[in-house]
């Protein structure tokens, strides 16, 4: 029970900090640039180089999933108990609601604020489920604490330009940023859609993943 508690707390922890990371990178990147791809790019950078940071020093601990969608994915894999996965999510969504009001408490923002960027219909939802397929088919096929770490920081990098979402791939992360009228928001009214996007994304690669690497290694000669 104290490992669980423990855990627990290094989930809700990590998501916090990864929510104030994004929130906050997005809100000083509008702060000091009018150009939007620039802000995106500064937004992109710091939520990448966080990922890499807290995975490496929250996974011995909890495993540093920091998103509902992998805590899912593993229980439905069985390598993870579905008891212990609610008590992670509900640390999770905890710790982004938390994250986003640290990084508004940060830039003197008033902490209570909904979101009021229009995100919404079906190639901004296409695109939250590739994104969260892609991060998790990542995950599952590199395991390793040092390799996972680089690997989510690289591919949510790559994803911030390549989806139209700009990968939010992340349930808790997705209402925390719902709670932002800031660069990175969401309209609380187009995050349940969000929600449903990543959680079919992440049950569509836990099942792919499945298949796709459970056949012996191919010969890098073949």
């Amino acid at each position: 029970m104290a490992d669980l508690r423990r855990a627990c707390f290094a989930e809700a922890l990590g998501t916090c900090l990864l929510a104030a990371g994004v929130v906050g990178s997005g809100i000083m990147a509008e702060t000091l640039t009018r150009d939007a791809a620039l802000a995106l790019l500064c937004n992109t950078a710091a939520t990448a180089a966080l990922l890499v940071v807290l995975i490496l020093a929250l996974a011995p601990v909890s495993g540093a999933h920091f998103n509902p969608a992998v805590t899912l994915a593993f229980a439905v894999r069985g390598e993870f108990a579905w008891r212990n996965a609610a008590a992670y999510m509900v640390a999770q969504f905890a710790g982004g609601i938390a994250g986003t009001w640290l990084a508004h408490a940060m830039f003197a923002l008033p902490v209570l604020a909904p979101g009021i960027a229009a995100r919404s219909g079906p190639p901004i939802w296409l695109s939250e489920f590739v994104a969260t397929f892609g991060l998790l088919l990542a995950i599952f096929a590199m395991r390793g604490e040092r390799v996972v770490a680089f690997a989510v920081g690289l591919y949510i990098a790559a994803a911030y330009w390549f989806t139209a979402s700009t990968a939010f791939a992340n349930p808790a992360v997705t209402v925390a940023r719902a709670l932002t009228p800031t660069f990175s928001g969401i309209r609380p009214a187009d995050a349940p859609a969000f929600v449903v996007a990543e959680i079919a994304g992440a049950l569509a690669a836990t099942f792919v993943s499945v298949w796709l690497f459970a056949g012996p290694k191919a010969s890098p000669h073949a």
